[in-house]
């Protein structure tokens, strides 16, 4: 049954027999036509090509290779490994088991450990954790579940299924296939996911009964779940372990979480000498470390602290991105210095050919909140006229403000657009917001209005009792019958309280 759900999945998908997809470890084979070089003329960088083109899921990937098949053309095995690893950098999950499904079913091959695991990732991400679960029981050699087993776990912890990744754990454990740090980093990630900090010592208890190293990750999250659980002196205690295992090297991931413990208990001082110390240790190489001690510093309301790091970051090589300005952008906003971000918002605009709407968003919200409606309006207009393309969160913004400022209308256009895009997006609004606009309606008696604008909420699924009240008292001030409006309740398994019930009964007088 398991390989039926499994195969009736994919078929569905690619209208093929589900085989082996493989991770892009060396898959090893047997001697095969299918490792000769193309015939005809036609050159694997045009099969790549022609992969590539198959935008929608819907259109298969294995008819196209079979119809070469058939015509007598042969494969390059490498080739196509490649086309699966650039399909799988493209998020293009659908094609990878495709392909890697086809090379599976072709005579001659025999899967690696690796090309297990990797296919493993795919059917989970394709087919779901269930049917990946099918598939790693069915995996018979060790070596296979020992190279897959992370695979599903990293499913399990995305899903946040403690019972399941313990059970694994407890599993793998009794057929001693866990022989590296990685599993038990995955289980103590799942436990602060999930709040259980205080397992996450058990966790390092038994992999020093296994001897197993811990690693620079190991200790950061040891430390942080400490310092949730014990306290500062906890946290500190796993930090002079790590100093004194010679086989770490302390660095500014470890120094951060340090001074994350200290700003949660309150200690400014002892986070602030960490944190300098913490840049000492960033690489020239790489950013990363500069803006998580850049939100570190806004955290403690030090300006400097941001800016400076701000200034350090940009003698790394490379290009500074859209995310790094949004990080200083936001940093700023929220120590309150917006004068210093739209400085630094005119830096990034002068850079960059895309307008990123999602840059101007940091700027646009800030506006909003502190009342600078005017500001943000302009704001507004120079996106558009830059060629910035707003999202569901500018409309978000924009709606907000003019509700808290009583700029009904402009909030009414604004949130129309906003729901336009709900299809695309899992962004809804806050109930506060939808509130503010049927009270407005009901202020107003606007009657036509407020019944397209709870049919709409009610579409999405957002309509809640309060909403329905507030219609309901509109149709019986109106003398209109409600029965439509109950009927969507109904749908959405609203249940009433004394005074809907009263509404109700009052239509019935």
């Amino acid at each position: 049954m398991a390989n039926r759900s499994l195969f009736t999945t994919l078929i569905r998908r690619v209208k093929h027999k589900l085989g082996a997809t493989s991770p892009w470890r060396p898959m090893s084979s047997k001697s095969s036509p299918l490792n000769a070089t193309a015939r005809s003329g036609i050159g694997n960088k045009d099969l790549m090509s022609e992969i590539l083109r198959l935008k929608s899921p819907k259109r298969s990937a294995i008819t196209l290779l079979q119809n070469r098949a058939e015509q007598g053309h042969k494969f390059s095995v490498s080739e196509l490994r490649r086309i699966t690893r650039q399909l799988i950098k493209s998020k293009r999950h659908d094609h990878a088991l495709e392909i890697a499904t086809w090379m599976e079913t072709r005579n001659g091959f025999q899967m690696s450990p690796g090309d297990h695991a990797v296919k493993l990732e795919l059917i989970i991400k394709v087919c779901g954790l269930r049917e990946g679960e099918d598939y790693f029981t069915r995996l018979t050699d060790s070596a296979s579940k020992k190279a897959a087993c992370l695979a599903l776990l990293h499913g399990y912890v995305k899903e946040r299924d403690t019972k399941n990744a313990e059970a694994l754990m407890v599993k793998l454990s009794g057929m001693g296939l866990i022989v590296t740090t990685h599993p038990f980093n995955e289980m103590m990630k799942l436990y602060m996911a999930t709040s259980q900090c205080e397992k996450v010592p058990l966790v390092i208890q038994q992999m020093k009964r296994n001897n197993l190293p811990r690693n620079v990750l190991s200790y950061n999250l040891w430390m942080n779940a400490c310092g949730e659980v014990s306290g500062v002196a906890s946290a500190e205690m796993v930090y002079k372990e790590m100093v004194s295992d010679k086989n770490i090297q302390v660095g500014w991931s470890t120094l951060s979480t340090l001074a994350s413990v200290y700003i949660k208990a309150g200690l400014v001082d002892k986070a602030i000498l960490v944190l300098k110390n913490a840049e000492e240790k960033l690489s020239t190489c790489n950013r990363l470390g500069y803006f998580f001690l850049i939100t570190l510093y806004a955290s403690l309301n030090d300006k400097e602290g941001v800016l400076r790091l701000w200034e350090g970051s940009k003698a790394v090589g490379g290009r500074i991105t859209c995310s790094n300005y949004m990080c200083v952008l936001s940093c700023l906003v929220k120590i309150g210095d917006i004068v210093e971000a739209e400085r630094i918002f005119m830096e990034w605009e002068s850079s960059f050919r895309n307008y990123d709407i999602r840059v101007s968003n940091v700027l646009l919200g800030a506006y909003m909140r502190n009342g600078m409606i005017d500001k943000a309006e302009s704001l507004h207009l120079h996106t558009l006229e830059r060629g910035g393309c707003p999202n569901y969160k500018t409309w978000e913004i924009l709606m907000e403000g003019w509700v808290k400022s009583q700029n009904m209308d402009k909030a009414i256009n604004a949130m129309k657009k906003g729901f336009a895009m709900l299809k695309h997006c899992d962004w809804r609004p806050s109930h506060g917001i939808l509130m503010a606009m049927a009270e407005y309606f009901e202020k107003h008696g606007s009657f036509e209005d407020a019944n397209w604008y709870i049919r709409l909420i009610h579409r999405f699924g957002l309509a809640s009792l309060p909403l329905y009240k507030s219609l309901l008292r509109m149709h019986l001030q109106a003398k209109r019958p409600a029965f439509d409006i109950l009927q969507m309740m109904e749908k959405d398994k609203i249940e009433m309280d004394d005074e809907t019930s009263a509404l109700v009964q009052a239509f019935n007088v």
